[in-house]
Order: structure tokens, then C-alpha cells, then sequence
């Protein structure tokens, strides 16, 4: 299994508790949880059959797909979209006009930042975009910009557990981007096709993983830093919880529809993120999840 970052985080740690409590093994699966070397580097380990499963998110499998890679998602990772805009103290939308923002350097942030300006009548040359490497969160703690972008469970956590408060966050998905989960669970179409049952088993333990933290978050927090024992577990363990809120509300885990993408499909071909897009359920299947 390929993961969708370099560095251990938080969103892991269903895969972490089903390996560590032997349900990938009482399946009778070997398996290995891997870090790309790059974030770009994920679709290329699936697409290419270097792994048969990943952790990603629906933007890529949507891009990989455009390349005509041999990819699907199998389970998405929650059911609503939590990216958006991050500050220090509540503001109204229009009020962003002139300001700094600090955003990633993807087109997808890019992609929802435009669609929630668009939502007020304003565009992206009405903000001053202030790029950051890898983190935003350094650039507005540092007074460098005045907004940034990111996720309650990443950029917000990590403000709480180095910055010291509890930031604004305004939901994209309130403001004209489309309310599509950000991660899933993907795998390689011809392993999937070959293995049916091994993919099964495989979705079936992350399952149990996945229900073993959300249910008891102190001891799932306990494995993964048994695993990675340098991480910072202050920012770690805030990620996690909130995760869980977000996990929670999924019933049944992992479980996909039309709906959850066709905002996502609309919204990549208006942003001009691709030319043209398949119908929605050709980028997901649910065959796998346990029935």
C-alpha cells in the first residue's frame, strides 16, 4: 500500500491499527505501508503496479484516470469535502479582496479557492496567492499572509497544537466548491481484477482498522506512536481526533455514490483542471467493500 505522503501523518492510522492488530494477517495478507518519495509520486507507484493499493486523493485517481492510468477508488475516506479558508479571527468572504493568501502550489487548491471567490463575485487576481513549500500554517502563525488555505484536520490542527488557538475556518463546500471527500482508498484495476478476493479482505481489514480508531482514538494514537515513534504526537493526536469526526458520520465505512463526485467531475472540467471527464461511476466501485 503506497501512501499519499512522504511523512507519516494522522490519516493513516486505520491502516497502522490493522496491521498492528494482525486483521491484514488473519486475512491471510502480507501487507506493507509505504511512503512515496514525493507527493507526486503515489498514482505513478499504482498506475505502474508498483503497489496494488493506495491511500490518495479523489483529485489524482480523477487525474490519473485523464492519463488513462489503470486506477479506481475502492472506499472514500469520510463523506464530506473539509477544505477551506483559515485565519485567525472570523471574516466575511467579500473581505478577502486584497489580501495575502497562503496556498499550495496544486491546482486543485487553487480550483476551490477560485470557485468560492467566484461564489462572491470576486476572482483569483482580486488576492494576492502567497505559495508555500509545504506547509501554510508557518505563514500565517508569522503574520505573513492573511488567510490560508487547508483542511480541519491538517492546517487547523496544527495551528491548535503549535500555535496555541483554535482558528476560523470557512468550509469550501459552503462557499461553491463541490462537496466531494478529499481522500480514498484506491486501488490498480488489473490487481483488483486478478485478486477480487485479496482486494476484498483487503478492504474488509482497513475496515476494522478504521472502526478500532475511530472507537477507541487513545489507543489507536498508541500505535501509531509505537510506529513512528519521532513524530510530533501533540499535532498528530489533535489530526486524529478531528478525523474522527469526520469518519464517524460514514456509515457504512468507506462506502462511495455518484453524488459524492459529480461535483468534483464538474468543477475540474469548468476549471479547466481537464479537457473532458467519464461518467462518475467509472472512477469508484463499492464491489469491494464487504457486503
Amino acid at each position: 500500500m503506497i501512501m499519499e505522503w512522504p511523512v507519516a501523518d494522522a490519516f493513516w492510522t486505520p491502516f497502522l491499527v490493522a496491521k498492528d492488530k494482525g486483521y491484514y494477517k488473519d486475512a491471510g495478507l502480507d501487507v506493507t505501508i509505504t511512503p512515496p518519495p514525493t507527493v507526486a509520486d503515489t498514482m505513478k507507484f499504482l498506475g505502474t503496479a508498483q503497489a496494488d493499493m493506495a491511500f490518495t486523493t479523489t483529485l489524482d485517481v480523477l487525474f490519473a484516470r485523464d492519463q488513462d492510468a489503470p486506477v479506481v477508488a475502492t472506499g472514500s475516506y469520510g463523506g464530506s469535502n473539509n477544505w477551506g479558508l483559515i485565519a485567525k479571527a472570523p471574516f466575511d468572504l467579500p473581505q478577502v479582496k486584497g489580501k495575502t493568501v497562503g496556498i499550495y502550489n496544486d491546482a486543485w487548491s487553487k480550483a476551490q479557492l477560485s470557485l468560492m471567490l467566484n461564489s462572491v463575485g470576486l476572482k483569483l487576481s482580486d488576492v494576492k496567492l502567497v505559495t508555500a513549500a509545504d506547509d501554510t500554517v508557518p505563514l500565517l502563525l508569522q503574520d505573513k499572509v492573511d488567510v490560508i488555505t487547508g483542511v480541519t484536520n491538517a492546517e487547523s490542527s496544527e495551528i491548535r497544537s503549535t500555535g496555541g488557538f483554535d482558528p476560523f475556518f470557512m468550509p469550501a463546500r459552503d462557499h461553491g466548491a463541490p462537496n466531494t471527500p478529499i481522500f480514498v482508498v484506491a486501488g490498480n484495476t488489473e490487481w483488483l481484477k486478478k485478486n477480487p478476493d485479496q482486494a476484498r479482505s483487503f478492504m474488509a481489514a482497513s475496515i476494522k482498522g478504521l472502526d478500532d480508531a475511530v472507537q477507541n482514538p487513545t489507543a489507536a494514537l498508541e500505535v501509531f506512536k509505537k510506529m513512528y515513534p519521532s513524530a510530533d504526537m501533540g499535532f498528530v493526536t489533535d489530526a486524529w481526533n478531528t478525523t474522527v469526526g469526520i469518519l464517524k458520520p460514514q456509515q457504512p465505512p468507506f462506502v462511495q455514490s455518484d453524488q459524492q463526485w459529480e461535483g468534483l467531475l464538474k468543477a475540474a472540467v469548468d476549471q479547466g483542471l481537464v479537457k473532458s471527464v467519464g461518467a462518475p461511476n467509472t472512477y469508484w466501485t463499492n464491489d469491494y467493500l464487504p457486503k
